[in-house]
């Protein structure tokens, strides 16, 4: 779906996007930050704000909004996330999830797979529209790390996360006060662990969850949000043994003897 090539010269060659999403509370009150500036000069600045998203959301929210924002508007483009998750599911993952029917190696539902298959075919639209001139190239940049257009879409993330006034600039590259360019030599994607692959996820021995001063014991992870959600001050998490439900509650500051039995 994308060639790589040097970063700067994609970006000087490109239309270049920043994205960035934000959750508080994942999921919580969240936000994504964009900033699209096209080879003649323009920035544009986009953000919007959501009542409950989580950070995965609003960093795939991020970039299909500014492909939509860029649908008529015809050159390669080289996008800019800190997500992980956005450039190995678009880039890698998606074709078997299609494959399944949007289901996991697992049988599982792909999780955000609306937004999955909005990106998706955004991507291939542009490709049938531009032809070789609608190219994408997707570049990781490691977040807080200084790079100016990363700080500039996380700061505007936050900002609409916390639904704070922040202004939104629209105008020419050169009275931008972000140093766009200041990239990256090196924008692949970090080395997946080498046992990963041989690595199983632990199963849920349970779910503790802590409401109004109640502590409960539940089996299965619906039951535990059915409890907690929308609950403020509300605690929760997934126990893997015996001796990791007695950390947890230690770490909650609870009375071993507090712990109700396993049913």
């Amino acid at each position: 779906m994308s060639s790589k090539r040097s970063p700067k010269k994609d970006a000087l060659q490109s239309i270049l996007i920043f994205a960035d999403g934000a959750s508080s509370g994942n999921p919580g009150p969240s936000g994504y930050g964009v900033i699209i500036a096209t080879p003649s000069g323009e920035v544009t600045e986009l953000g919007r704000g959501f009542p409950q998203a989580t950070n995965n959301q609003m960093e795939l929210e991020g970039v299909i909004e500014a492909l939509r924002f860029l649908r008529e508007t015809t050159g390669p483009i080289a996008i800019y996330t800190d997500s992980v998750y956005v450039i190995r599911g678009i880039t890698q993952w998606i074709w078997a999830w299609r494959n399944r029917g949007w289901k996991t190696a697992d049988g599982k539902d792909v999780q955000n797979a609306e937004q999955w298959r909005a990106l998706f075919a955004l991507v291939v639209e542009r490709k049938s529209r531009f032809q070789n001139e609608g190219e994408l190239t997707w570049h990781w940049v490691k977040g807080h790390q200084g790079i100016p257009g990363n700080e500039r879409v996380d700061e505007i993330a936050v900002h609409f996360s916390k639904r704070s006034r922040v202004e939104l600039y629209q105008g020419p590259l050169l009275k931008y006060p972000v140093a766009l360019f200041d990239l990256p030599e090196n924008t692949d994607l970090p080395e997946r662990d080498p046992l990963s692959k041989v690595k199983e996820k632990k199963a849920a021995y349970s779910y503790l969850s802590f409401v109004n001063g109640a502590l409960q014991r539940h089996a299965t992870w619906k039951e535990c949000e059915a409890r907690v959600k929308g609950r403020p001050g509300a605690k929760f998490k997934k126990a893997e043994s015996p001796e990791h439900e007695l950390q947890i509650i230690e770490q909650w500051g609870l009375p071993h003897e507090r712990l109700p039995p396993r049913i």
